[in-house]
């Protein structure tokens, strides 16, 4: 039986993975944050799902967790990490709170770097056994930076530079990093971003942003409308899993072309404009 450890499985692409996998035969390793989930997950999903409780912030917890798999594996390998647990920071960067930046930070960086470097062994790394593969979820918006999303991106563009350092220096020991970069998809955490709108309006109110941020709604519904279903990052996941899907990174986005020639072919100025005409536009609609 193969292995797989994904973090933050209680929702969209990592609840999607994980029962993909198990569909696939697969037993899964599940990072979640309260036990509740796991109670429901483990009943949900069955005999080979395995409910790890940690949060990414917690080295100590991180490192039970690596006993717990340790013991259930035995001399069995593991054939993949998807570090895909994170969170969505935003706000305009003159205002928003430094501690929120930092843990915007934490979580979805270091947060990487804590699971990556503590399960590292158990994917091969500098020992004789089997070689496994590392899937980071980045984003789109690692990629290309709209305003008020600058935090999360930032995290993100992250996310992209430690899988390329990671990619270039596992070489030599056969562990595969491969880099995820989903637009929008259908989760939970659409419901959690209206929730944050309809704060965000009463905290900025004061700032130059105030107008904007009334209207912020808006785009985050639109955003929701465009959302693709997370199976189909976690079919992705599975294609490389299983050494079918070879390129470093994917983008899995609504109009993957529009995200193509913004990373590639319009110039800063011209993506410039372009969102400060969209901003214009959603304040003055009435």
């Amino acid at each position: 039986m193969k292995n797989i450890l994904i973090t933050g499985v209680s929702s969209g692409i990592g609840y999607a993975t994980a029962k993909l996998f198990l569909d696939k035969g697969f037993r899964v390793f599940g990072s979640v944050r309260k036990q509740t989930d796991a109670d429901v997950l483990t009943k949900e999903l069955g005999e080979h799902f395995h409910p790890l409780l940690f949060d990414v912030t917690d080295e100590k917890a991180i490192k039970e967790a690596l006993k717990e798999v340790e013991s259930v594996l035995g001399d069995a390998p593991l054939d993949c990490l998807v570090n895909n647990a994170g969170v969505s920071v935003n706000g305009p960067l003159a205002y928003i709170p430094l501690d929120e930046f930092s843990n915007q930070l934490d979580i979805n960086v270091i947060g990487v770097m804590r699971v990556t470097q503590t399960f590292l062994p158990l994917l091969g790394f500098n020992n004789n056994k089997p070689k496994g593969r590392i899937v980071n979820i980045s984003s789109g918006s690692g990629r290309v930076t709209r305003p008020f999303m600058a935090p999360y991106s930032a995290s993100k563009y992250a996310v992209e530079a430690i899988s390329d350092g990671l990619r270039r220096e596992l070489l030599d020991f056969g562990i595969d990093v491969t880099v995820i970069e989903p637009g929008p998809i259908k989760s939970e955490i659409w419901n959690k971003a209206k929730a944050d709108a309809g704060t965000q309006v009463d905290k900025y109110k004061d700032t130059p942003y105030g107008e904007i941020y009334t209207h912020m709604n808006k785009v985050v519904k639109q955003m929701e409308s465009n959302a693709l279903d997370a199976s189909e990052v976690a079919t992705l996941i599975y294609g490389i899993t299983e050494g079918k899907k070879k390129k470093t990174r994917y983008l899995v986005a609504p109009k993957k072309w529009l995200f193509w020639l913004a990373i590639h072919v319009l110039p800063d100025k011209f993506l410039d404009k372009m969102f400060q005409m969209q901003f214009k536009k959603l304040v003055e609609e009435k």
